[in-house]
């Protein structure tokens, strides 16, 4: 590894040090759909996020809500004796991804085959905290 290349990769570790994200990755849904819910929580508070998730009919609501408690998880590892409510977590930045695709041919009518694809994604949670937004412009 070049040292151009190592300089860029531990500046990429002190980056996400700072950041609290979770990844769900090849996810058996069409990113499409994953959008929708998705969608719902950009941009609002963790709890309110949770309970949209929570009463969202749809199938991949239950796979970000889980992601999410993920996210929520991982900023209490690397903020330790610090209290999520009080933090006032949000959710900076969720994006959805295509991921891999599964080609299948399904039987057409005359001997003919359509072919199906089985679309997956890739989805990324990135949290953000109010009171370290307001730290940063008070200094």
């Amino acid at each position: 590894m070049g040292a151009r290349k190592r300089i860029r990769a531990d500046k990429n570790k002190e980056a996400k040090k700072d950041k609290a994200f979770a990844i769900l990755r090849d996810c058996p849904t069409s990113p499409r759909k994953m959008r929708l819910v998705v969608d719902l929580i950009r941009g609002v508070e963790i709890q309110r996020a949770l309970d949209i998730l929570k009463f969202c009919p749809k199938e991949a609501a239950r796979r970000v809500e889980k992601l999410l408690l993920s996210a929520i998880a991982n900023w209490t590892v690397k903020n330790e004796g610090q209290n999520v409510d009080k933090a006032g977590l949000f959710v900076k930045e969720v994006f959805v991804d295509g991921a891999g695709m599964l080609k299948r041919l399904r039987p057409a009518p005359q001997g003919r085959a359509h072919r199906i694809r089985k679309r997956s994604n890739h989805v990324t949670i990135i949290l953000g905290s109010k009171t370290a937004v307001e730290n940063i412009t008070k200094e």
